[in-house]
């Protein structure tokens, strides 16, 4: 009896599975939560994740590789960027932070209306 397919499956399975590494290029929609804060760090927007559909929640925007105006229609959550969530320290009033930052690399078009609801559904 020949298992090789089965476990070729199972394997090729796994890896399908497997989340993006750390750092790994996807495709996100940023945008505001509502959330508003008196002291930083403040946690008041989130982005989706396009491929997985997972809201990750208290993300800063760090758009310093977009193209010109860019970064101002990403903020609004009217556009769809590629770039990787990385983790920053990050020290407000003299205590660190390990805080997640959307490292937008390319904007790639504008956001449908169902990205947009899903984005600012709170």
């Amino acid at each position: 009896m020949r298992l090789y397919p089965i476990v070729f499956v199972a394997c090729c399975a796994a890896l399908a599975s497997t989340p993006a590494p750390a750092g790994a290029e996807a495709r996100y929609v940023f945008c505001d939560n509502g959330l508003r804060c008196i002291k930083a760090p403040c946690p008041s927007n989130n982005a989706l994740d396009l491929a997985t559909g997972t809201v990750m929640r208290g993300v800063s925007l760090d758009p310093d590789r977009l193209p010109g105006e860019s970064a101002e229609g990403v903020r609004g959550g009217k556009l769809v960027v590629r770039g990787f969530i990385q983790r920053r320290t990050v020290t407000y009033t003299g205590k660190e932070y390990d805080l997640p930052f959307l490292v937008a690399t390319a904007v790639e078009r504008a956001t449908t209306p169902a990205e947009n609801a899903r984005c600012f559904s709170r």
